[in-house]
């Protein structure tokens, strides 16, 4: 149940960044028989936003940092015709078939997504937290609350943990910033009770959770 928005309009499909990379991860999982790669992230050099390395990562620390190295290793030999069975099962707008490499991870403007329909993948995800390779996605968001990009969140909650996920996309102001950061939390982590997305206009996303963190630390209150 929606209990209150205050986008302009949430059912027009946006570039939303990495938010769409849990289920990039999914479908690749399902081509591989549910395993996911480790892959060594050497910072800038290799594609990733930070500068620094990141090191060796699996997918659950690969979420927790949304890490681009690991994810365009991962979507590198993908395309957007096999994205279309995971996007229809969480009722995301599928990618044009032809579509290939880091636009399957969130990066650019050709993968557009409704915010709404973001949302209720997540919560699809974790209805799904049973299944194969939904786990190790679940665990990736509650370690990004904890110390990854998402820690914004969990340093602002005193009596609770959360699930996040975390996207920077290009901005679609009318006044466009260089970018918008986006989060999803669910919280509390084991059990949601609610979730809640938000768009801050020219920040990343990580800085983007430290507004939601405020915004979900007055609900403890």
């Amino acid at each position: 149940m929606l209990l209150s928005s205050q986008w302009d309009d949430p059912e027009k499909p946006i570039p939303l960044g990495s938010l769409v990379k849990p289920f990039t991860a999914l479908a690749y999982a399902e081509q591989h028989d549910f395993r996911f790669p480790v892959y060594v992230c050497h910072g800038e050099a290799s594609g990733c936003w930070q500068r620094r390395a990141h090191g060796r990562l699996d997918i659950v620390s690969a979420i927790s940092f949304s890490c681009n190295s690991y994810f365009r290793a991962l979507a590198a030999g993908m395309s957007g015709e096999q994205m279309l069975p995971t996007a229809g099962r969480f009722g995301l707008e599928a990618p044009a078939s032809d579509l290939t490499g880091p636009p399957l991870m969130g990066l650019g403007t050709q993968w557009i997504i409704s915010p709404v329909h973001m949302a209720h993948a997540y919560l699809e995800l974790y209805r799904r937290r049973e299944q194969p390779g939904v786990s190790e996605i679940l665990a990736g968001m509650a370690q990004s609350a904890r110390h990854g990009t998402g820690m914004g969140v969990g340093r602002a909650l005193r009596h609770s943990d959360a699930l996040v996920k975390t996207g920077t996309a290009p901005c679609t102001h009318l006044h466009p910033a260089p970018g918008d950061g986006f989060v999803i939390a669910m919280a509390p982590a084991l059990q949601p009770e609610l979730l809640l997305m938000i768009r801050v206009h020219s920040v990343p996303g990580a800085a983007a959770a430290v507004t939601a963190g405020r915004m979900l630390s007055r609900l403890e209150e």
